[in-house]
Order: structure tokens, then C-alpha cells, then sequence
């Protein structure tokens, strides 16, 4: 079965698939075989990595609730630890980082259901992602949900290879846990700021699928 594609990649996909027909047709145009042969491999390696990366799976939650916060991106558990989010939380959090590689799957999902209380962009550097560092000196997109007094912050964060994110959010919007909201194109990583009433279900090392696999718990205060 073809795979399902995301609509946020859909001007590049379409882009990539066209130099992959002009490839191709070249490639009739040229009498010396193994440039042909290059050219038309060249093609089918571009358009099989492109339809790839920007596969769209349906993913099915592992837990139900307001309390349950699911991971925003399919990657690997890079970080965990507490940390000081001044921009939203304004107070200590929980830290959990997902570094995502080319490999996964990239679309963004929402961890909490509640409404988009806060977004900010900010402009950066393009260092790898999985360096502690990203996470404040890379372009990032910020945002902020809340749900009956609850709050979390995740981000966004663009990587070495990563040049673009998409976050389709607006702030008042009321959002469900698992929807899709956006992505980050060609690696990159999620930082998630739990509360600390918030129990933490996995571990470093760890790997998530967005929409699914539960990041944490939230307890009653």
C-alpha cells in the first residue's frame, strides 16, 4: 500500500518528483549507458528518500486522559533531567529531548489536549541536534498549552540539516492530545518541559513514536 504522505512537505515533495522526471528523461536523451544508468538511479534514490521522510503514519495512543502526556515526535530519548523554563512555565521543569534523525518519521503532534496559550519563534543557529546546546542557540518554534491549570512547553528545534519548521498552531486554538499540528523538515529534536508534578514514564535512551508512547503522567497536586 502507498504510504500516506504529510500535506506539510507536499511543495518539496512535488519539487524533488519533478527533477526526478527531468532526471529520467535525460537520462533517454543521453548514449552512453552508465551515465543513463546514473542518472535514472539518481532518480529513484531521490524519490524513494523523499516519499520516506515524509511518510504519514496513523498512530493509536497507549493511554487516555488529560493526565497522560504523549511524545511530539517519533525519535530518541537524548535527555532527561530538570531544568529552569522562564518563558511559560516560569518555574523548575522537567526536561525530556527527543532527537529526531533523518530516519523518522517527522510529523509534530500534540502531547496535551487543552488550548495553545503561547507561541514564539525564535531565529538561531543550525548546530546538530542532539547537543544540549540546540536547544536554546538553534532556530525554535515555543509553544505553550494549558488544560484546567495544567501547563507544559515544547519546542521545536531546528538541526544541522533541518532548515525549515511548520507549526500550523494560532494561540486561543483548543487542541486534542496526538493531532498533528506541523513538523520539522530533515532532522532535528523536541524538547518537552513537563511540570513537576508530572511522572515521567520513560528513559534515557528510549525511542518514541509521536502520538503514541506516553511521555509522563501528570499527578494530583
Amino acid at each position: 500500500m502507498f504510504p500516506k504522505l504529510a500535506r506539510y512537505g507536499s511543495d518539496v515533495i512535488a519539487v524533488i518528483l519533478v527533477a526526478c522526471v527531468l532526471l529520467v528523461f535525460i537520462s533517454f536523451l543521453v548514449p552512453i549507458q552508465p551515465v543513463k544508468i546514473a542518472l535514472d538511479l539518481a532518480a529513484l534514490l531521490a524519490a524513494g528518500f523523499t516519499l520516506y521522510f515524509f511518510r504519514d503514519p496513523d498512530r493509536v495512543p497507549q493511554g487516555a486522559g488529560n493526565e497522560v502526556i504523549l511524545a511530539p515526535a517519533d525519535g530518541k530519548v537524548v535527555f532527561i533531567g530538570e531544568t529552569e523554563e522562564k518563558e511559560f512555565l516560569k518555574s523548575k521543569a522537567r526536561l525530556v529531548s527527543i532527537f529526531m534523525s533523518p530516519a523518522n518519521v517527522h510529523v509534530n503532534r500534540i502531547p496535551m489536549s487543552g488550548e495553545v496559550k503561547f507561541l514564539k519563534y525564535v531565529k538561531g543557529e543550525y548546530i546538530v541536534a542532539f547537543d544540549e546546546k540546540s536547544s536554546e542557540r538553534n532556530e525554535r518554534m515555543l509553544i505553550g498549552l494549558e488544560n484546567g491549570g495544567q501547563r507544559l512547553l515544547f519546542k521545536q528545534i531546528a538541526g544541522f540539516i533541518a532548515r525549515r519548521i511548520v507549526c500550523e498552531l494560532e494561540e486561543g486554538q483548543k487542541v486534542n492530545a496526538g493531532d498533528r499540528f506541523g513538523m520539522i523538515k530533515f532532522g532535528s529534536r523536541v524538547d518537552v518541559m513537563l511540570p513537576l508534578n508530572c511522572e515521567v514514564k520513560i528513559k534515557l535512551g528510549d525511542k518514541t513514536s509521536g502520538g503514541s508512547t506516553i511521555l509522563g503522567v501528570l499527578q494530583n497536586e
